[in-house]
């Protein structure tokens, strides 16, 4: 698993684990690795390079399945060094499968992001939309998803999923992305701010994300060869989440109410209302943990102590860190 030490990882690692399965992963550790189970035994945790192809073709040999999540992530990611940003999510992602071919992979998982259909006044985004990229990051998503079907075959199977803005807690906590920077505002702060309001913005449980990285190694081939799969649950407002959120908080920490939603302008003007009908056709997927349950999460972790200096540790803000790291 490339990225098995991010946001995502930190909680799909263990869980393989618990399924009985070998893991190997492979990382940078730009945000360290601490969180995961290293004396599991079944656990090989590897700091390398993606763009290392020589190195990452040699840790493939006799790897089964690979689950591609190490990228640059996140829109905002790009107020980085562009390089960074093309070396990792463009530059080195076709070699990197081929070298998982040659290695013998059979199985190629890519988390792309639902993100690259930019905005998109469509009332149902279905996966073959055409892909209106607002950013370098979910230009490449795209563009990577050719890339892989380009070496597809009989022997080498490649699946993409499109996954929604991800939200609730993590062993490697990010406090970037919609309902969770909604959440620590309002427990720290006791005031949220709207960025806009009116952008509709669908959400995945961080859960529900790791459910469908399992689902894919397992699902028959046929299924999925070749396919694109949208996953999404609750699309729902900016705004209307900043409510939730209000009301959420405002239940586990009563101390805190009335919590203040500010508005203010936003030049993200992200919008876009993704339908995932396919993926619960083709292999009876269904998301089953809400926005809510995301946001308690969050609120149970901040009141357990999980998430100390939550809005002044760069390690919970990947822009932040990559920067504070120099990081190229």
């Amino acid at each position: 698993m490339t990225g098995g030490a991010g946001y995502v990882g930190s909680v799909l690692t263990p869980q393989l684990l618990d399924e009985g399965y070998d893991v190997t992963v492979y990382d940078i550790m730009f945000f360290g690795d601490d969180f995961l189970p290293k004396d599991h035994p079944r656990l090989n945790t590897i700091r390398g390079d993606i763009r290392d192809t020589k190195y990452l073709a040699k840790v493939l040999a006799g790897q089964d399945a690979v689950i591609h999540l190490a990228c640059i992530s996140n829109d905002a990611s790009f107020e980085l060094d562009e390089s960074l940003s093309t070396s990792i999510n463009l530059d080195a992602f076709e070699p990197m499968v081929i070298a998982a071919k040659e290695a013998g992979v059979k199985r190629f998982i890519y988390a792309s992001s639902s993100s690259v259909y930019g905005v998109s006044d469509a009332p149902e985004v279905t996966e073959d939309h055409p892909l209106v990229p607002l950013t370098l990051y979910n230009k490449y998503k795209g563009m990577c998803e050719p890339r892989l079907f380009a070496h597809t075959d009989e022997t080498f199977t490649g699946v993409v999923f499109r996954p929604a803005t991800v939200c609730g807690y993590a062993p490697r906590q990010r406090l970037d992305l919609s309902v969770n920077i909604l959440t620590n505002h309002a427990v720290t702060n006791g005031k949220i701010t709207v960025f806009g309001g009116s952008q509709l913005r669908p959400n995945l449980h961080i859960q529900d994300y790791v459910d469908l990285c399992k689902l894919l190694l397992v699902a028959p081939k046929e299924k999925i060869a070749d396919q694109i799969f949208n996953c999404g649950y609750q699309n729902m407002s900016i705004m209307d989440l900043a409510v939730l959120v209000k009301k959420v908080v405002e239940e586990h920490f009563p101390e805190k109410a009335p919590i203040d939603i500010v508005t203010t302008p936003t030049d993200d003007i992200r919008s876009y209302h993704i339908n995932s009908d396919k993926i619960r056709r083709v292999l009876g997927f269904q998301p089953k943990h809400t926005i809510e349950e995301a946001i308690a999460d969050l609120c149970r972790a901040f009141g357990d102590g999980l998430l100390p200096d939550s809005m002044t540790n760069d390690w919970y803000y990947n822009v932040r860190m990559l920067k504070k790291l120099n990081a190229a």
